[in-house]
């Protein structure tokens, strides 16, 4: 490697060509880059202290050890974001100096496009100083060539070259400070050496300025940059380019990286951080069966699952019913679910789950996410539940298994009952729900084949929400209208649709329910039996939202099987204890120690009912989906192994020890010793941090 110090325009100037190698993300920068580097441009052109200003680095491959002397062209490793916008600037500044101009001596038109953006001796694809990707470069060579922008273009190359010529337009002729900025801009000139560098290792290095890699652009260079440019070419047209198409060049921006972690969730059973999405691939890249299988294997069965994903999270389904369900469960936000589906349709798709029982299986994951919402369980352990999902299925009775592994969640992670739902549902505040939209649709459209609109409905609070009631009301509320109003408007009894809200406002009940348009005549499923409702009360309100609530049990159902099946699917006593109890741990009968160590499992049973505990030979095991402390009985003392890994856990008294590469009982890398009740509060805030991160709390 090579690097010196250069500026940009003279390192434009003598360098014959830049191409960006196909496996490169698309340009990506958006306004507010453009505008970072607009404005970096300007403060070093409006004043002299400033006499040069470093933009980064341009990271690129050669044949030799000379820098730019020979005349191959220079493929880009790192830098093409600020290249590309570089020269968008230089060919707005072009066409608002004009080919008369030159407010700073070497800024005319010709000069910029000769010197900067093409070589003018030349034809073809030589002919422009950079060469981009797919519709990148389609968009950039339209640009500077002053041609029609084709059709499918590149939405961020034409967006930023149009706003450097507004803001040039802003300058009103003053384009000098803009010359004399670009003149000022330094980067790093960084050659390497095909058969002494490392370029993947580089480029993960390099990733510190400009726009931020995602993980997705850092895994596809790790595949594509080692193979010869007739691979590179080949997988990306035939695997890559198709998921970036299928996504769609916003999605692929925001969602492909969360695809690629919902991907790992499904293939190695372990769910990874959103940070780590990259170094978990390449691991999984490298153990023995993805090695075996080859490169190719790998990047197919990425696309596969890229479609199936598509098709549930972007609205990509063909099939109506399947289309129907996945758009509903997209309404609730449960990207946590993502790697269960994925592996129900990779199963659908080999026929293994059929529609039905897909469709059926999707509509209980709804069911569960939506009634524990009602019922205010906490999200937190839903990322475990779903990443671990797959591990309970049992595909010669797949939907079987799928609802008798709902029905047996423990507590925390339980599937709720229907006495559960009903009873939460009619007292929750539903109008303040994220998804009211969402309940309201499934409640109208449930069993109707030509679904009602509902978007084009607005929410109605039958008793009204103007907190100065009109008299009629208080009247009909009773005296204690005011504790009524509050306790029921938001709720599911007091709520419907209706496109009258105008025309209602606070009238009357009578009034709402018998004048033109009004409940009497209201066509949607949600106002039925309104018009024979004679007072709008507190009563009236429960018996409703009872109604509604029983209809809710047949749209957001539970799984529901017979007891003798169910009993084969629920945990077994494992009997690998050998009958260890605590008298096979002397050390804790001491009276002592007796009285801390039983001070102590309560508080770690107290943590969630599924919290089991087990003796063991040597030590006391304490399990939510798999061990989070054991205890190691000694003569003064317990010593606990809590399983975090030891840079993770948070231990402001730096009492824990890392035995991370060292001998010893338990499950975990974290150490501490526990003799006393006093010591007890703070240890049990350390056990908390392994129990929370199993269950999936803080990440």
């Amino acid at each position: 490697m090579k690097a010196t110090e250069a500026k940009l325009l003279n390192f434009l100037q003598k360098s014959p060509q830049f191409i960006i190698p196909i496996y490169q993300r698309t340009y990506s920068w958006t306004e507010k880059e453009c505008r970072q580097l607009w404005d970096d441009v300007l403060r070093a052109g409006l004043t002299d202290a400033v006499t040069v200003h470093f933009i980064g680095s341009i990271v690129y491959v050669e044949q030799g050890l000379s820098q730019v002397s020979h005349q191959a062209p220079l493929l880009v490793i790192d830098g093409q974001q600020r290249l590309t916008t570089v020269m968008l600037l230089i060919e707005a500044l072009a066409l608002a100096v004009g080919d008369e101009n030159e407010p700073v001596d070497g800024f005319s038109a010709p000069k910029l496009r000769e010197y900067y953006l093409t070589n003018r001796l030349e034809k073809g694809d030589r002919f422009f100083k950079l060469l981009l990707s797919q519709t990148d470069n389609a968009s950039l060579k339209a640009i500077i060539k002053h041609t029609e922008a084709p059709n499918e273009g590149s939405l961020r190359v034409a967006q930023n070259f149009k706003l450097f010529k507004d803001l040039l337009d802003g300058r009103k002729g003053d384009l000098a400070a803009v010359c004399r900025g670009l003149a000022k801009l330094v980067v790093v000139d960084i050659a390497l050496n095909r058969d002494q560098d490392n370029p993947q290792l580089i480029f993960e290095s390099m990733n510190s300025t400009g726009k931020e890699l995602s993980q997705a652009d850092l895994i596809r260079n790790y595949i594509l940059m080692g193979l010869t440019p007739v691979l590179q070419t080949q997988f990306y047209e035939n695997y890559w380019r198709p998921m970036e198409i299928d996504f769609g060049q916003e999605a692929y921006g925001t969602q492909f990286d969360g695809f690629m972690r919902h991907y790992l969730t499904v293939r190695t059973g372990e769910i990874p951080r959103e940070r780590d999405v990259y170094k978990e691939f390449k691991e999984y890249s490298l153990t023995k069966p993805v090695r075996d299988a080859g490169i190719e294997a790998l990047v197919k069965d990425i696309r596969i699952f890229a479609r199936y994903f598509c098709a549930m999270a972007l609205g990509r389904e063909k099939d109506p019913t399947l289309r129907t369900t996945f758009h509903d469960l997209r309404e609730l936000k449960v990207d946590v679910a993502y790697p269960f589906l994925l592996e129900l349709y990779h199963d659908y798709a080999d026929e293994r789950l059929s529609a039905v029982d897909f469709t059926t299986a999707v509509r209980l994951v709804e069911a569960y996410v939506f009634r524990r919402a009602i019922c205010a369980i906490p999200t937190n352990s839903m990322n475990k539940t779903f990443g671990t999902f797959g591990k309970a299925l049992k595909k010669d009775h797949y939907l079987e298994s799928i609802q008798a592994h709902f029905l047996t969640l423990p507590s925390y992670r339980r599937f709720p009952s229907d006495d559960e739902f009903r009873r939460d549902l009619q007292t929750r505040e539903l109008y303040n729900f994220r998804s009211r939209s969402y309940w309201l649709r499934r409640l109208e459209n449930h069993g109707r084949k030509e679904p009602v609109p509902v978007g084009e409905y607005t929410i109605e609070h039958i008793m009204p929400q103007n907190p100065n009631l009109p008299a009629a009301w208080k009247q009909v509320l009773g005296p204690e209208w005011a504790s009524v109003q509050e306790k029921w408007l938001h709720t599911l009894g007091n709520l419907t649709l209706t496109g009258y809200n105008a025309e209602f406002s606070d009238r009357p009940f009578a009034e709402k329910r018998d004048m033109a348009n009004g409940f009497k005549v209201s066509p949607l499923k949600l106002n039925a039996g309104l018009g024979q409702v004679d007072d709008w009360n507190e009563a009236a309100i429960k018996v409703r939202a009872g109604q509604l609530a029983d209809k809710a049990l047949t749209v957001w159902t539970a799984p529901k099987l017979n007891a003798e099946t169910l009993a084969a699917y629920q945990p077994q006593n494992e009997t690998a204890t050998g009958g260890y109890t605590i008298e096979n741990h002397p050390n804790l009968m001491t009276s002592g120690l007796r009285e801390v160590f039983e001070a102590f499992r309560k508080e770690v049973l107290a943590l969630d009912a599924s919290v089991s505990e087990e003796f063991l030979k040597t030590v006391v095991a304490y399990k939510a989906d798999t061990n989070f402390v054991d205890v190691v009985p000694q003569a003064k003392r317990m010593l606990l192994t809590i399983n975090l890994p030891f840079v993770d856990v948070f231990d402001t008294k730096g009492l824990c020890r890392d035995v991370t590469n060292i001998g010893h009982y338990g499950t975990g890398d974290v150490e501490i010793a526990l003799k006393s009740l006093d010591e007890l509060p703070y240890v049990m805030g350390l056990v908390r941090q392994s129990y929370e991160r199993q269950m999936g709390e803080g990440g």
